[in-house]
């Protein structure tokens, strides 16, 4: 397994145990971190192992971060 997906398996831990920590803010502030950390983690698997683990990602992503993008969806549906 090359070093980008097991830093990709890494990051889905840390944001599981993440999300298990109790919060005040509701997550928010480790949701910006763990987006921070994303953005770069995607354009590394997509580079080093393409499009399709890219796409994988791409997924997992989207599922820890399910509330942001259904907020970004209704923000943009509104306008």
């Amino acid at each position: 397994m090359s070093p980008a997906l097991v830093a990709a398996c890494l990051w889905v831990l840390a944001a599981a145990v993440a999300g298990m920590i109790p919060s005040r803010d509701n997550h928010w502030t480790r949701a910006y971190a763990l987006m921070a950390v994303f953005v770069p983690l995607l354009l590394w698997v997509l580079l080093r192992d393409g499009w399709v683990w890219g796409l994988v990602l791409l997924v997992c992503g989207l599922s820890v971060f399910r509330w942001p993008v259904i907020h970004l969806f209704r923000w943009l549906t509104a306008r």
